[in-house]
């Protein structure tokens, strides 16, 4: 062959549903990546062009020539080449690189922090039984809210950002308006062991965001109407402890148990449609991989502003808003499960409609204690006490990358909204930002005195807060 001759191939462009777009295209074997977007981009016709990855196969990625990815997979080069494209995030999340508040106040460990669906407000949830809210713009505390009697364990936003339910040790259940710092009604009670994990029910399906599902260490699971302050149904089944309640977007609510099943049931009459079985443990966690949209509700990431709003429209327009991110985000397969285990395993299902899973998920060393998908769903991180985060493909479960740095056990990890970025906290009292596409640690960010129990990305990407055993909330910025 002479030097001036570039060899060349054919490759057909496809979607991640395997929809082929165009015809077969003849391009040079050293084509980078920015020039197949161009090709790629011009045969889409978008009005916007979108950053796209492209995958030779669907399964290794072109990230310098498509040569390089041809030579890596030894594919034949005489047969045309299937080319998976992506569509990526349009938006950039940076990486936060420093803290710029650390605040005092609590008088207990931090045991929980979540930011509202537009990050707006943080709130967080502590040993000494109150739950603290701050005020973003200035990084300072803004009310502290009294009202349990023990450890608040589990606190999370409604949808539309407007309550913040809080679960305590004592079995008790408080909601809270995040302006003012007060209780919003009265409390919940009828659990007879403590809250282990609450979750409101998705804005599209409800936009007053009335109903709330809590799982408790009783071994039920409640789902509770907030506006008349009573508990609506009460769902049994499961023979120990309920470990996790997820509220899904297509009217089912999944749960995790003790009893080492995860069950599936029917929101609207509580009717138990499956058990899924597998793990040989407890089960600890799970995740939908809706579970990014159906936090954040209408609100766009996309479109954040640097001072975060509450979301204006009537409840119909909210309605529609967040429908419309959802049908999106889930497109046309059902939403998608994980649970993981003490048995050091995952199991990723299809819960919607079959019991068996779709696959197994091995490589952990030690228990699994957070499970979560980027917002994208394509991918899946899971945070052991192996000292590892791995991340696998949302889709099939196949294992992808370690992410290893941490020197003790990995509690909690937190997408950034663009899916390219991953924080987590530990037990060795740092955070570390991690650079997916890389597999490496992008920052690394010490400051906590003690072990880091929990951490959030703010939806509209501008901070991560984090908080742990030194009972210190701390804000990581740019």
């Amino acid at each position: 062959m002479m030097s001036g001759d570039v060899e060349r191939l054919l490759i057909q462009f496809q979607d991640e549903e395997g929809e082929v777009l165009g015809s077969p295209f003849d391009v040079p074997l050293d084509i980078t990546p920015d020039k197949l977007q161009l090709v790629c981009n011009a045969l889409l016709q978008k009005e916007e062009p979108v950053p796209l990855a492209f995958f030779v196969r669907g399964e290794a990625e072109v990230v310098s020539s498509l040569g390089l990815c041809v030579k890596a997979l030894g594919v034949e080069t005489e047969q045309v080449l299937p080319v998976v494209y992506q569509p990526q995030a349009v938006f950039r999340v940076r990486a936060v690189a420093r803290c710029t508040s650390s605040l005092q106040g609590h008088t207990e460990a931090v045991i929980s922090t979540a930011f509202s669906p537009t990050g707006k407000y943080l709130a967080s949830g502590s040993g000494d039984t109150t739950v603290r809210f701050w005020d973003l713009t200035t990084e300072t505390p803004h009310h502290t809210a009294r009202g349990h009697t023990h450890w608040v364990l589990t606190i999370t936003w409604s949808p539309d950002g407007k309550k913040l339910a809080s679960g305590c040790k004592n079995s008790q259940i408080c909601l809270w308006d995040p302006v003012t710092g007060q209780q919003m009604g009265k409390t919940l009670t009828g659990h007879t062991k403590w809250i282990t994990w609450l979750c409101w029910e998705p804005l599209h399906l409800n936009p007053e965001c009335r109903y709330l599902a809590s799982s408790s260490k009783d071994g039920s699971i409640r789902v509770w109407d907030t506006v008349l302050g009573r508990c609506d149904k009460i769902l049994t089944g499961h023979t120990q402890s309920v470990t996790c309640v997820k509220w899904g977007g297509d009217g089912l609510l999944y749960t995790s148990s003790q009893d080492r099943t995860v069950k599936v049931w029917r929101a609207k009459d509580g009717v138990q449609c499956r058990t899924l079985q597998g793990h040989a443990h407890w089960v600890n966690t799970l995740a939908l991989s809706t579970d990014y949209v159906l936090r954040t509700g209408a609100f766009e990431p996309a479109t954040a502003t640097v001072n975060p709003q509450d979301l204006s429209g009537s409840l119909e327009e909210l309605k529609e808003k967040a429908l419309e991110r959802y049908n999106k985000v889930r497109s046309a397969a059902p939403e998608r499960l994980v649970s993981g285990s003490d048995d050091f395993t995952m199991f990723l299902w299809n819960p919607a409609e079959d019991k068996k899973p779709l696959a197994r998920m091995t490589g952990h060393s030690a228990l699994v204690n957070e499970v979560l998908f980027s917002p994208d769903t394509r991918l899946l991180a899971s945070a052991s006490f192996d000292k590892s985060i791995k991340i696998w493909d949302g889709r099939t479960g196949k294992y992808l990358t370690s992410l290893r740095g941490h020197v003790a056990a990995v509690y909690q990890v937190a997408w950034s909204a663009d899916s390219r970025l991953l924080v987590s906290g530990s037990s060795d009292s740092t955070l570390k930002v991690w650079d997916i596409k890389t597999g490496k640690l992008n920052m690394d960010l010490p400051g906590h005195a003690d072990e880091v129990f929990a951490v959030d990305w703010s939806p509209d990407g501008q901070r991560v807060a984090s908080g742990g055993k030194d009972k210190c909330l701390r804000i990581w910025r740019r």
